[in-house]
C-alpha cells in the first residue's frame, strides 16, 4: 500500500497533522503505539476549547474527527523501521510493510526519571515540567525547583517565572555543584531560597508530596516540585541517523520541519524544549502544510 504521508505518533501533534493532510486530500497513515508520554497527567491544559480535557479523551475526540476522512487511516501499531529515500520510503510495521512518499515524526520524547527516591512515584502528580500546564491548579502552595548542573543556566529565569504562581519557592539541587554567586544573589533578592545541600529523597503520601529530604537529614515541607529530567529520543528516531542539536533534539529546517534526511519531517517535542500540546499541534500542522505543498508541486510538474 502506498500512502502520501506516514505519520508516526498519535498525540496532539500527529492528530493535528493527520487532520490537515486529510483535509488536503492526501492519503495518510497514522501509526500510534507504546506508552503515552503524558500518561501520568490527568488533564490537558492551555489548549483552547480543550482546557481540562483528559488526554485519552482528547485522543478519542481527535480520532473520531479523523474518521470523517476516508483517506486517513489510523492504526495502533508500532513502526519498526523506515528505509528508502524521499518519495519512496519503505516502512516496516509489526503487521507488515507499507510505502510512503513522505514521513512525519511526531513521536515526542522519553522522560528519564531522576535517580532520587520517590521521584518516579510522584512524577506527573506532584512533580511537573511546565507551570503553564499545571501551575493554576497548585497556585500559592509550597513549590520547589529541582535543579541539576546541566540546567544551571536556566536557574534564574525559570525560578523567577515560577514566582508568578507562588511566593513560596525553594530551589533544590539534585547533586553537589555551586551555583554562581550572582545567580544566588538574584534569587535571594526575589525572595527565593536556595538549599545548598543535595536532595537525598522525596517524601510522599500516595501521589502527594510532603517534603524534600536533604543529604543533611533536614526536611523541607513542599507540595509541588518542578523539574526538567533528561530526555531521549525514541528508538525509531535514533535509528534514522537524523542530525540532533547539542541538547539531543532533532534539527529541522525552520518554517518547514524537514530533518537532515530528505523527505523525513519532524514536529513537536522531539524538536524543542518548548514542549506543550498546543505547541506540538501548531508545529505539526505547519509541517503538514509544507509536505502538502511539496506533494502538490511534484504532481503539478509531473
Amino acid at each position: 500500500m502506498l500512502y502520501d504521508v506516514l505519520i508516526v505518533g498519535g498525540g496532539p501533534g500527529g492528530l493535528a497533522a493527520a487532520l490537515a493532510l486529510g483535509r488536503a486530500r492526501k492519503r495518510v497513515l497514522l501509526c500510534d503505539s507504546g506508552p503515552r508520554r503524558n500518561a501520568a497527567a490527568s488533564h490537558l491544559h492551555n489548549f483552547v476549547t480543550r482546557d481540562g480535557t483528559p488526554p485519552e479523551e482528547f485522543r478519542r475526540i481527535g480520532r473520531e474527527q479523523l474518521a470523517t476522512y476516508p483517506n486517513v487511516e489510523v492504526r495502533d501499531v508500532r513502526v519498526a523501521s523506515v528505509s528508502g529515500t524521499r518519495g519512496a520510503f519503505f516502512i516496516r510495521l509489526e503487521s507488515g510493510e507499507v510505502q510512503a512518499r513522505r514521513v512525519l515524526l511526531c513521536t515526542g520524547m522519553i522522560d528519564e526519571a531522576l535517580p532520587i527516591e520517590g521521584f518516579s512515584e510522584l512524577w506527573g502528580h506532584a512533580i511537573f515540567q511546565c507551570p503553564y500546564c499545571h501551575g493554576w491548579e497548585v497556585q500559592d502552595r509550597r513549590w520547589g525547583v529541582l535543579l541539576d548542573a546541566a540546567n544551571v543556566a536556566m536557574l534564574v529565569p525559570f525560578a523567577l517565572m515560577l514566582r508568578g504562581w507562588t511566593r513560596d519557592l525553594v530551589v533544590f539541587k539534585t547533586d553537589a555543584f555551586d551555583a554562581a554567586a550572582e545567580s544566588s544573589a538574584q534569587l535571594q533578592r526575589a525572595g527565593v531560597r536556595v538549599e545548598t545541600a543535595p536532595v537525598r529523597r522525596l517524601i510522599g503520601r500516595g501521589r502527594s508530596l510532603e517534603a524534600v529530604e536533604l543529604s543533611t537529614g533536614d526536611r523541607v515541607p513542599r507540595d509541588v516540585l518542578f523539574a526538567h529530567p533528561p530526555q531521549r529520543q525514541v528508538d525509531l528516531v535514533r535509528s534514522l541517523g537524523l542530525t540532533l542539536n547539542d541538547h539531543g533534539f532533532v534539527q529541522v529546517e525552520a518554517m518547514k520541519g524537514e530533518t537532515s534526511v530528505p523527505g523525513v519531517f519532524a514536529a513537536g517535542d522531539l524538536t524543542t524544549r518548548g514542549q506543550a500540546a498546543i505547541f506540538a499541534s501548531s508545529a505539526s500542522v505547519l509541517a503538514a502544510t509544507m509536505i502538502n505543498f511539496e506533494l502538490n508541486s511534484e504532481l503539478a510538474l509531473s
